[in-house]
Order: C-alpha cells, then structure tokens, then sequence
C-alpha cells in the first residue's frame, strides 16, 4: 500500500509542479482506484511528521490537509501541549505563533499563567483517527478549560491531567468550575484578528452575554457548540497569501446572543420528538478522493 500511495502521489506533484499552465488551473490524473477508495484518516493518521515542503493550508477546516506543518513545542514559558502521544501539536506557523502570543497574553492579562494546549492537528493534517471532525486544515487549536498550575510536567503527566468540564444543566448554564476569568480568556482570543471563531458550550455564550461590559464586538465570534466544555475550540482565518485554503464563512450579524438563549431554552426544553423521524444514514469513512487533489502529493514518502 506504501507503494502505491508514493507513485500515485508523486505522479500528481508531478503535474502540479512540471507545467506552468497546470499550476494555473490544475488538471490531475484519476487516483488509483485501491488508493482512492482508502479511509483518509488511516492515511494521515500514520505520517508521524510534517512533509518537508513550504507551508500551505489546503482545503477546509473538514476537508483538507496541510503542508510544510510546524511544530508547537511541547513547553514554553507560558503554555504545555497536552496529549503528545496523540501527535497533534502541529498546526500551520500562523497557529503555532498564535498560540503561543495568545499564551503569553493570558498570562500578563488574566490571573492564569498560561494555557494548556489540547489538540491542534496531524503533521499532515487530514481526517484525524478519532475525536474531531475539523482540525484537517492546521488552523484549529482546543484550549483547555483547566487553568495551569505549572508547564513542566512529565509526559505521564500529559496523559494523565485532566481538564475540567465548566457547563451544568446538559450545557445550557456553566457549572461550578466557570469563572469570569474563563471569559476574559476567550476575549482575548476573539479579539485578536487572526481569529475567524471560537466554539464553546451554549451556557458559557448565555453568560457571557449576560456579563460582558464595555465593548461587545468581540461576542459575535463566540459561537455555541455541542460539547465543548472541557475546552474551547479556536479556529483561525486563512492566512495572508493562502490560495488553496477555504475561509470560514463570517459569523452573522449581530452578537448572536439572542441565538444562544433560544438553544439554552431548547436544551432546557426540549421539543417533543417526532414519531415519524428517520434518522439519516452513518456518513462513510472520508476517503482520499474526497480531499483536495494536492493532499494525495503530502503522502508521497509514506
């Protein structure tokens, strides 16, 4: 299978790099049918680092990969990546500074020291083997809810620490371990212009909107997602220069607090089921031929 995947991804880099009117408007050979029809997230899953080429964020935040990854460090003076045996603090430069900017933010703003780093994506990117539907494109980072006590910590301990859950009432309030501190966190990261949206249980945007004074601006990023409560999700815009990357569309108008009260009330309420509902069919396992053509060309070497 290691073959294949080489020779078919070498022969589209091949076309993308040879012809100048192929870089303009890409004709690609069909895929090896065998290679094709491979769940995507095995594919990705195995690369164990980044490519090697010049960093590029292909696709979607759900439906693409990355090139030319860079690496969060396991530790810096303000923050610790969690989980590193799951191999997913690699992101596209512009996260990784981020992050690390935003870290360093919290830490002279807010009583926290820092953060803690969950997940960012694959050295690759792509369908990730568990846990996220998004994170493909290296412009999504989880950021625990867990307030740091120190970033030291032993790679047992990186398995082991948990975060804790903020939301109560099935996520339509915040529990006993939310604080207005956790909101001055996500301000700061709505804030800075890099940020497209911030995903976080629909109490904690309830509270928010309830709370926040001065300007509100920065409420209108901050957007209810189910779960989401051991940590916010932060999702960057395309990077300056991005051709092949897919933009978020732009939150809608308006604060959206109105939004999150009425998915507060339903949580709290929720609507009679419909007997005559069907549920849809399992979505299938993404595929290779379901990515961008460029995304086969990250998997020449495995």
């Amino acid at each position: 299978m290691n073959m294949r995947i080489g020779l078919a991804a070498l022969s589209i880099l091949a076309v993308m790099s040879c012809s100048p009117t192929a870089q303009e408007s890409p004709s690609f050979p069909p895929l090896d049918a065998t290679l094709s029809g491979q769940e995507a997230r095995l594919l990705f899953g195995a690369a164990q680092g980044p490519d090697g080429g010049q960093s590029a964020v292909i696709g979607g935040y759900s439906r693409g990969c990355l090139a030319g990854a860079a690496r969060l460090p396991e530790t810096g003076p303000t923050w610790a990546a969690m989980r590193l045996s799951r191999n997913r603090n690699w992101g596209h430069p512009e996260l990784v500074d981020f992050v690390q900017d935003f870290s360093a933010r919290v830490a002279e703003q807010t009583p926290w020291r820092g953060l803690y780093v969950g997940d960012l994506t694959q050295p690759r990117g792509g369908p990730m083997l568990s846990g996220h539907v998004s994170h493909q494109s290296g412009l999504d980072a989880d950021i625990w809810m867990l307030p740091p006590t120190r970033f030291d910590l032993s790679a047992a301990e990186r398995e082991s620490l948990s975060s804790i859950s903020t939301q109560s009432a099935g996520g339509a309030r915040v529990g006993e371990n939310w604080t207005p501190t956790h909101m001055e966190v996500m301000r700061l990261a709505a804030s800075d212009p890099r940020v497209a949206r911030i995903f976080v249980f629909t109490g904690a945007k309830v509270w928010m909107c309830d709370n926040a004074t001065g300007d509100r601006e920065w409420l209108r990023k901050i957007r209810p997602a189910v779960g989401h409560h051991f940590h916010f999700h932060v999702r960057l815009h395309c990077p300056p220069g991005s051709r092949d990357c897919e933009a978020q569309d732009a939150p809608p108008p308006g604060d959206g607090c109105d939004e999150a009260r009425a998915r507060a009330e339903a949580i709290l309420n929720p609507p009679q089921p419909d007997p005559n509902y069907v549920p849809p069919p399992p979505r299938p396992p993404m595929t290779l031929a379901d990515l961008p053509r460029q995304c086969a060309a990250l998997l020449g070497d495995l």
